[in-house]
């Protein structure tokens, strides 16, 4: 998790990977995706005969070029993730690399990170009274998805605080804590908390709070930030919200999660944004925007789930990445199903500094009776049109949904509005969270 109750991640996370890209296997010779995607959810059809059995979390991973000198215009060395992919998608991973480490042996050695804070010591996050928070100059890790309440550990102060002090190191401090009144029953309880290093090198800032009103919102929240003496900075937010949905008048719990680091030495940053969405009978939203840079390399990402409580599915997923020369390379697929019919398509490309392009697109029909018709083709002249006996498989309802998501949000579901006098009644105005914009923000640079 990007922070728990006993403190956060010692340094800002950047891993690269090398992984070897490999053509897509002819359709009618390869069963190599069916393996893995029999360990998920399994959905079989074949006749009429019906099967359905547990799986384990299923989640996405960034896209993140690695490049070396001789071998720079390759399609093969890139990285995508495997874990978010169809059936035969010939992707590979291996061991994972530092972020300042060199896909070349040659200079390993040399790319060494100043990119880590200096390592904290962990402490819990509830201090006596007139003794300070402790220092937490870390940023949060990525691809950690979306905390859950429990790991973050919000208490907030019962009573209004103003106080700040000096400590024995000469680091100084400050927390504060107070209550927000506004109409239609509205009320924010806060805490807010922060220090600095005693040469103003390092800062640190965190806010907790839990909003509602007469309506039924509640929310839960926390955003930090943050810099050390490396020049390293950051910024996370996370919130969870409890409301009643607009159209549905069902109750809706929506999480969100959004993180940003940026080197101070090296022209290096990432930014993720995260949300999920549920409601009372089943539907439910997933979805994440990516963006990173290393020196010359700069990688995206976007991925989204879409289950409408009645058996329909949609998933996507779109990775791609590009060097300062030019050369850029990507991969995405799509599946939708609806009790064992649907289809899955997807395109593998490369364009090299010149502007040449290659492709290779491919897609699945499924009819739902075992029968299965694959066709795909290639700009180098490669293509294929076959229909063959195989059985379907596919996540037909997420691995986490409502039931979940209500037992993990027991300190947003007890968050106790303001008493509501007799004859007042509230006005109701659905659809307080905004849902999450579609783009990462374009501002965004970690130059």
């Amino acid at each position: 998790m990007a922070a728990t109750s006993r403190g956060f991640a010692s340094h800002l996370d950047f891993k690269l990977r090398r992984l070897a890209f490999h053509p897509r296997p002819h359709p009618s010779t390869s069963n190599g995706g069916l393996e893995e995607l029999r360990k998920r959810r399994r959905f079989s059809l074949r006749g009429d005969r019906r099967g359905v059995s547990r799986i384990s979390c299923c989640c996405s991973d960034s896209v993140v070029p690695i490049r070396s000198g001789k071998n720079a215009e390759k399609a093969e060395e890139w990285r995508f993730d495997s874990k978010k992919r169809p059936p035969r998608a010939g992707v590979q991973a291996s061991a994972a690399l530092p972020f300042f480490a060199s896909s070349s042996s040659s200079s390993s050695s040399a790319a060494q990170s100043h990119f880590l804070s200096r390592q904290e010591k962990n402490y819990p996050r509830c201090t006596p009274r007139n003794s300070g928070p402790q220092s937490r100059d870390t940023p949060p890790k990525r691809d950690t998805g979306i905390a859950n309440e429990k790991d973050w550990g919000i208490s907030l102060l019962t009573e209004n605080v103003n106080e700040s002090g000096t400590n024995e190191d000469g680091s100084t401090w400050y927390r504060e804590s107070g209550e927000d009144i506004g109409d239609n029953g509205y009320r924010c309880r806060w805490t807010r908390m922060g220090g600095t290093s005693h040469d103003a090198s390092s800062q640190w800032k965190e806010t907790w709070w839990e909003k509602s009103d007469w309506t039924g919102y509640k929310e839960l929240g926390v955003e930090k930030s943050g810099r050390n003496a490396q020049g390293d900075s950051w910024w996370e937010t996370w919130q969870e919200v409890l409301h009643q949905d607009e159209w549905s008048n069902l109750a809706r719990i929506e999480r969100s999660a959004q993180k940003q680091a940026k080197s101070g030495t090296e022209n290096a940053g990432w930014y993720e944004k995260w949300w999920e969405k549920y409601d009372a009978k089943g539907w439910t939203e997933k979805g994440a925007h990516k963006y990173g840079r290393l020196n010359e390399q700069s990688w995206w990402e976007k991925w989204g789930e879409h289950y409408d409580g009645r058996g329909s599915v949609l998933k996507w997923t779109d990775k791609w990445a590009e060097t300062e020369l030019g050369t850029k390379w990507g991969d995405k697929w799509e599946e939708k199903f609806f009790t064992g019919i649907g289809s899955r398509q997807g395109e593998t490309w490369h364009v090299s500094p010149s502007g040449e392009r290659w492709s290779r697109t491919w897609g699945e029909e499924h009819f739902g009776n075992g029968k299965v018709h694959k066709y795909g083709k290639s700009t180098t002249g490669e293509s294929w049109d076959i229909v063959v006996d195989e059985e379907t498989y596919y996540e037909a309802e997420p691995h986490y949904g409502w039931a979940d998501v209500v037992g993990d949000s027991s300190q947003l579901l007890s968050i106790k509005p303001r008493e509501r006098p007799p004859g007042v009644y509230p006005n109701l105005e659905f659809g307080s969270t905004p849902p999450p914009a579609d783009e990462p923000p374009e501002e965004f640079s970690p130059q």
